[in-house]
């Protein structure tokens, strides 16, 4: 599934900052539990000065020996296990009020009394609970991630957005862009260099191919052109030796089928010629063309062939189809839709062609299966193993179609026939 630019990187930067919060919140929870245990300790210390300082004025707070309100107790020991260090603890301890165990800070260190006895100093405090210290945590950490996620996302966009928009607009150019129909890239503001960058190599690319397809062009219009007499000279001279009688018949046959292809040569020619003038805009003049008897003129124009076929040609005629249209181009049109028709009829050997003022369609019957509208006007484009077609008829009808640009052209197959309809813009 392709995703924008925008979510693809926003998918990654998620689960990054999350494990960014993630880390930072360890190292945090750590840091306040050290400085808590830092703080707690060092109150324990000098509590403990304050207890034995007290005990030698008051030799009566060497009897404390349970816990109360002070949090201390001092025991008397012996010698074995008497030690003056400090031994810092963290115990469980039963309160009464809550009635469960809450961690206490414990800290125990011997000292001498005024009595030269050995004891055992005990002074405990209460600790945060850490539970509830991780869950508050926890949830201020959640709390925190969904709100820098929202503003990293609100961020994200409008940044993104604009910092993308060049990029956009040089896309889109490319997008309408179409090679041959003189469309140029519109200089696009930015101070980024990349999008700089690009927008010089698209304007560089596009001249480029540009130039090649004018080239292309030029070589095919003067080829085609070039290549015209000398076919037409070579058929001639091929029709004066035919008229020999004495050529044997083997031999006659094979001038017969190199006339032939020969012509098809010609035929070619002929369409390439037309689909460089088209592509040349050498049609640009139009006048109000009747295609309801430009269609007649070229159905008696095919009659014979028709005959030839015995094909069943239904007119309906309701009004007159008229358009303001190149009158050379509709009659190239409509008879490369009708000779269309006729090349590639079947047996049921139907033509159908219904004309009123608004569209003009032209239908037969053919390959039981649809033509497909993708391919059907490509160049060369041959649909099964038609040997008399170039592949070029349809190609032409389109670009005309394209270059007058007053008509649409379209292609549907319904009830086993193959229709082709011209409808006004």
């Amino acid at each position: 599934m392709k995703v924008s630019l925008k979510n693809y990187s926003f998918r990654y930067l998620v689960p990054l900052l999350f494990a960014v919060i993630g880390i930072w919140a360890f190292l945090f929870y750590k840091s306040i539990v050290d400085e808590v245990y830092d703080n707690i300790d060092d109150g324990l210390k000098n509590q403990k000065i304050e207890i034995i300082r007290q005990a030698y004025i008051d030799p009566s707070v060497i009897k404390v020996d349970e816990f109360g309100v002070n949090q201390f107790r001092i025991l008397k020991v012996s010698a074995e296990d008497y030690d003056e260090s400090n031994h810092l603890t963290t115990e469980m301890v039963f309160m009464p009020y809550d009635g469960e165990n809450e961690p206490y800070r414990v800290l125990r260190t011997g000292f001498h009394g005024v009595d030269k006895e050995k004891y055992i100093l005990e002074i405990r405090t209460s600790m945060m609970e850490e539970d509830d210290m991780i869950f508050n945590l926890s949830i201020s950490l959640i709390v925190l991630y969904v709100l820098i996620l929202l503003s990293a996302l609100v961020i994200h966009q409008v940044v993104i957005r604009k910092a993308l928009k060049p990029f956009y607009a040089i896309l889109d150019q490319i997008k309408q862009y179409r090679l041959g129909k003189n469309t140029h890239i519109q200089s696009v503001k930015s101070n980024v260099l990349e999008f700089a960058s690009l927008e010089e190599e698209v304007i560089e690319m596009i001249n480029r191919n540009e130039e090649m397809y004018q080239q292309q062009k030029l070589f095919i219009e003067n080829a085609s052109h070039e290549l015209q007499t000398p076919l037409a000279v070579t058929i001639n001279e091929l029709d004066l030796v035919l008229e020999n009688t004495d050529i044997p018949k083997k031999d006659y046959l094979k001038i017969v089928a190199a006339k032939d292809a020969l012509w098809r040569m010609v035929h070619l020619n002929k369409s390439l010629l037309m689909l460089s003038r088209i592509d040349n805009h050498q049609y640009k003049m139009t006048d109000e063309v009747n295609f309801t008897k430009v269609l007649q003129n070229e159905l008696e124009a095919l009659n014979s062939i028709i005959e030839e076929k015995q094909l069943y040609v239904q007119f309906e005629n309701k009004a007159d189809f008229i358009a303001k249209f190149h009158p050379e181009m509709a009659r190239v049109l409509l008879s490369n839709l009708l000779r269309n028709a006729i090349k590639h009829n079947n047996e049921d050997k139907e033509i159908v062609i219904f004309v009123d003022k608004n569209e003009l369609k032209i239908a037969n019957s053919g390959s039981y299966i649809p033509l497909n509208p993708k391919l059907i006007y490509e160049r060369f484009y041959k649909q099964g193993t038609a040997t008399n077609s170039n592949g070029l008829g349809l190609s032409i009808v389109k670009s005309i179609v394209d270059k007058q640009n007053v008509i649409t052209l379209l292609y549907s197959f319904f009830n086993n026939k193959h229709e082709f309809k011209i409808i006004k813009k």
